[in-house]
């Protein structure tokens, strides 16, 4: 008895949090044109407003499942809890753009320590077994934070001011620090050195290639400056792969991809974070700056979109754990493309929006059957003692395949449109988003490509994972 009520407070105390910094993210991507005019920002200046959140977000991901597992899963949680509140009063506070990214930036930082450590905490306490339903049903609180944050979003903005929806941070991060304290228990994984030079690399990769392709449209894809920051970020990045795999403790385990199931896993999920974070990024601007709807307008015409997987994902993980991950995934990610692909055809200024909704829906009950699926295969593929790392690997993959697939998708909007007007951000609008169909649709490769899980013998069984059932 006392570990299954152990087992409900994790869970609500790491769903709450999870629900705070999802809803953050989705709930900014509504105000961006609010906020554009407020603070007198250009399409640059809305991107960094994602990708600074996004980036510190994605690269610290790993350096807060490891100071986790050091040092108390417990406590690192409550410290970036309070981080991400603190930096959310600054970024209300924020009276320009330049310190909006700043503050924003500062609030990856916590999501960062946050994110990773829900799913462990989450995943340590349930039995193996049981963790398709018990990452569906965290799945659907995620999905409940996708579906309200952009109608939340939207309301504040129309109803008080953008500065509001960062305000609503607090008093959440606030509570959930002061009750996970109490009542989380901790925990720790194996002690190791923090990897900072790993750190650094990845860090300056990274942003290195993220600036290159936000600023190539402006500057040139062929300038000095273009060409000279890819390839300094190119070689960042190798130079970081050549040090994961001398260091004594690495940020990222090497060892982790000779499993076929963790290495393709990660990868389905790096593509099918790209798809859906750059298809609700271009789809919000679509619908405010090209057909003219107010926030919360914008928030109710997409809540089909993002409501599905607080419907879906928790009946699709407990499905899987009965009949298999795999054919649930593949099917959603391929018509995760076909649907995207649909709005993409479709998406001119002539046609309705109750197409573009019904068309959206598509793809956001499809992501719904792998957003448990995916994550579930990943972990399921090591062992209990790398749980941490390995989940915060995988939400590294997911952040950097929305802050690759945003700049790659704001590149082909200024190619093809600008935000001057409507029929220039409709000719924008439709060759980006099919950047997101060859996302989702290389999504569905990959996950096709993953091995089936081989039967586990008594005799193998990991002995972490008896203690947890026990």
């Amino acid at each position: 008895m006392t570990h299954k009520r152990n087992m409900i407070w994790t869970f609500i105390i790491t769903s709450v949090a999870l629900f705070m910094v999802t809803l953050d993210n989705l709930v900014v991507t509504t105000a961006l044109p609010v906020i554009r005019v407020d603070l007198h920002s250009g399409l640059s200046g809305l991107e960094w407003t994602v990708n600074a959140y996004t980036l510190t977000f994605a690269v610290l991901l790993l350096t807060g499942a490891a100071l986790g597992d050091r040092f108390g899963r417990r406590l690192v949680f409550t410290i970036g809890l309070s981080i991400f509140t603190l930096a959310s009063a600054a970024a209300a506070l924020a009276p320009s753009i330049g310190a909006l990214d700043a503050a924003r930036a500062v609030q990856g930082l916590g999501g960062a320590i946050v994110m990773p450590l829900t799913l462990t905490i989450l995943s340590s306490a349930v039995p193996k077994e049981r963790r398709g339903l018990a990452l569906g049903a965290w799945g659907g609180i995620s999905g409940l934070a996708v579906a309200l944050g952009p109608l939340v979003g939207g309301a504040v903005v129309d109803g008080v001011s953008w500065h509001w929806i960062f305000w609503l941070n607090v008093p959440i991060g606030l509570l959930a620090a002061t009750i996970g304290t109490w009542l989380l228990p901790e925990s720790h994984g194996a002690p190791q050195r923090l990897d900072l030079s790993g750190v650094v690399l990845i860090t300056g990769g990274v942003v290195a290639l993220v600036w290159s392709l936000v600023r190539a449209n402006d500057i040139g894809w062929s300038s000095a400056h273009t060409v000279g920051t890819l390839l300094a970020g190119c070689a960042l990045l190798l130079a970081f792969l050549w040090w994961q795999r001398r260091a004594h403790a690495p940020l990222v385990p090497m060892e982790l991809f000779r499993s076929q199931a963790f290495a393709l896993g990660t990868m389905t999920t790096f593509l099918m974070s790209g798809a859906t974070f750059a298809a609700a990024f271009l789809i919000t601007q679509e619908f405010q700056f090209a057909r003219g709807y107010s926030p919360i307008s914008t928030g109710l015409r997409l809540l089909p979109f993002f409501a599905t997987p607080m419907l879906i994902s928790p009946f699709a993980g407990a499905v899987s754990d009965r009949i298999g991950r795999k054919r649930i995934m593949v099917t959603g990610l391929a018509l995760q493309a076909l649907g995207f692909a649909w709005v993409a055809a479709r998406g001119s200024l002539p046609t309705g929006w109750v197409e573009l909704v019904i068309a959206l829906l598509v793809p956001g009950i499809d992501v719904s059957m792998a957003l448990p699926t995916v994550p579930t295969t990943v972990l399921n593929a090591v062992p209990t003692t790398q749980l941490g790392k390995a989940s915060g690997t995988n939400y590294m993959a997911q952040r950097f395949g929305a802050v690759f697939a945003i700049a790659i998708g704001s590149a082909v909007f200024s190619a093809h449109g600008h935000l001057g007007n409507p029929a220039a951000v409709t000719a924008g609008f439709q060759p980006a988003l099919w950047s997101s169909v060859v996302f989702a649709a290389l999504a569905a490769v990959t996950a096709l490509a993953i091995p089936a899980p081989a039967p586990r013998a008594a005799a193998n069984t990991d002995p972490a994972d008896v203690l947890v059932a026990a």
